[in-house]
C-alpha cells in the first residue's frame, strides 16, 4: 500500500468550507463525507484534507484547538505543476472568500504564493523549476 497523506483540519461550517474548496476546483470523497467532516481529495490516491467540525475534531485531542485566526497551528503547502496553477488556485481562494496574505515570492528556480482559507488555515503553493 502507498503512503497517505491525510491533513485533518478544523472548520467552523463544513458547508462553507466546502463551498470554498469547490471554487478552488477540489472535489470530496462521499465515502469519507458526512455532517461532522469532509474528504478533500487533493491528490488522488496520495493526499486528503479532512475538513472537520470543531466538535467532531474536539473528539481527536485532549488540547484546545488553536483558532488559524488568530494563532498559527501549521502550514500546508502543496506543489503545483506550473507558476501559472500557483497564481490560479490563489486567485480563486481570494475570489471564493479566502485572502493572500503576502505577495507572490520568484526566486527564480522557485515561486511561490499562498492563501489563508475562510478560517484561517495557510496554504502555502510553490512551483519548482524542473532542474532545481
Amino acid at each position: 500500500m502507498n503512503k497517505q497523506i491525510f491533513v485533518n483540519l478544523a472548520v467552523k461550517d463544513l458547508d462553507k468550507s466546502k463551498a470554498f474548496f469547490n471554487a478552488l476546483g477540489y472535489t470530496f470523497n462521499p465515502q469519507f463525507t458526512n455532517e461532522s467532516g469532509a474528504c478533500m481529495v487533493i491528490a488522488d490516491g496520495s493526499i486528503y484534507a479532512m475538513l472537520l467540525t470543531e466538535p467532531f475534531f474536539r473528539t481527536f485531542v485532549d488540547k484546545p484547538i488553536v483558532q488559524a485566526k488568530e494563532a498559527t497551528e501549521v502550514l500546508v503547502c502543496l506543489s503545483c505543476e506550473s507558476r501559472e496553477e500557483v497564481d490560479d488556485l490563489v486567485a480563486k481562494a481570494v475570489a471564493a472568500g479566502g485572502r493572500a496574505p503576502r505577495p507572490p515570492q520568484d526566486h527564480g528556480f522557485m515561486y511561490g504564493h499562498g492563501f489563508e482559507d475562510l478560517d484561517g488555515h495557510i496554504w502555502e503553493l510553490a512551483w519548482m523549476a524542473p532542474q532545481a
